[in-house]
């Protein structure tokens, strides 16, 4: 009896599920969306020994003005379709050869650049030109016209990162190109010390800050990038890091609820997220995905650069961190 009024109360809620889905409407105790930490997204590594041919055969193929931006986009193998590295961020390499302007153009996402190989580049922010070199953070703020171009003589790779997916999520994602290839340079290179975080100050306050105490036995000496002008991340969705490993350093288990976006500057060692063991090399980029536990080792000397959507997270009261 009890078998036989549970059919019957089934069959009477299946015929209401069906009749409000004619409205539009759904019941809340069907949804099937994932109601725990963690997203679709899991670890992947883009070995540089594999990317760098393969920008070298696009730079071949299509120049950096056809192509606007000669970008190979690093997407999530569980993501497909999405063009995302993480269900928030966006990642990709991008290579201009010795004479090429990539032209000018801006939109809402923000976007930073971290120099991988390769000197005598630059990108214009609003018509300022900031140099790039290897291990260099370039910030460019959403919505500022900006261009590229090499007066070097030989090939420069860089790591795009953007939060593309907060422009699409609120159906703010604004895009305009320039008439003109490139803008006047109204002010003398390197005003805007906001725009260009150098390489070598960095490793002198990674220096400083090995010097003054133990490593975190997670993360090793790690530092938060900061505008200098205000205190705050560089986007008010992305944070960016630099962390240095020592040698032998073996890492203790944690993780947290932003999605993460490595990459080697120096070095060599191992990362496990979760079940996942990657070894990594210089210029190799991985993720690590939200909520999944991960822990570092280092075989030589490590610096790693790496960006996530925490700034967002910690302005929205999500983030959240376990070790």
């Amino acid at each position: 009896m009890a078998a036989e009024f549970s059919m019957m109360l089934d069959s009477d809620l299946q015929r209401f599920s069906n009749e409000i889905a004619a409205l539009d409407m759904k019941p809340l105790w069907e949804r099937v969306m994932r109601l725990a930490p963690g997203t679709a997204a899991r670890a992947a590594i883009w070995r540089w020994q594999d990317t760098r041919p393969l920008l070298m055969r696009a730079c071949e193929l299509i120049t950096a003005k056809q192509a606007e931006r000669r970008v190979l986009m690093l997407e999530n193998p569980m993501l497909p379709g999405t063009t995302f590295i993480t269900p928030t961020l966006y990642a990709g390499l991008q290579a201009i050869l010795p004479g090429e302007n990539a032209p000018t153009h801006r939109h809402t996402p923000n976007a930073l650049r971290f120099i991988m190989e390769g000197e005598g580049a630059y990108t214009a922010v609003d018509g300022e030109r900031i140099a790039m070199r290897p291990g260099d953070f370039v910030v460019t703020p959403g919505w500022t016209w900006h261009d590229h171009g090499n007066l070097g003589t030989k090939p420069v790779v860089w790591l795009d990162g953007l939060d593309t997916a907060f422009a699409n999520l609120f159906g703010a994602h604004f895009r305009e190109d320039h008439p003109e290839d490139s803008r006047p340079v109204p002010r003398p290179a390197g005003v805007s010390a906001v725009l260009s975080y150098p390489y070598e100050r960095t490793l002198e306050a990674l220096e400083r800050s090995a010097t003054g105490g133990e490593p975190d036995p997670s993360h090793g000496w790690k530092l938060r990038y900061r505008d200098p002008a205000t205190g705050r991340d560089p986007f008010p969705t992305v944070a960016a890091f630099m962390q240095r490993l020592p040698k032998g350093f073996a890492g203790r288990n944690c993780r947290s609820t932003d999605g993460a976006v490595y990459c080697v500057v120096d070095g060599k060692g191992s990362v496990h997220i979760g079940a996942t063991h990657l070894e990594f090399a210089p210029r190799d980029v991985f993720v690590v995905p939200p909520w999944e536990p991960y822990r570092f080792s280092a075989a030589a000397d490590c610096v790693i650069f790496s960006y996530s959507d925490r700034a967002a997270q910690e302005a929205l009261g999500f983030w959240r961190e376990e070790s």
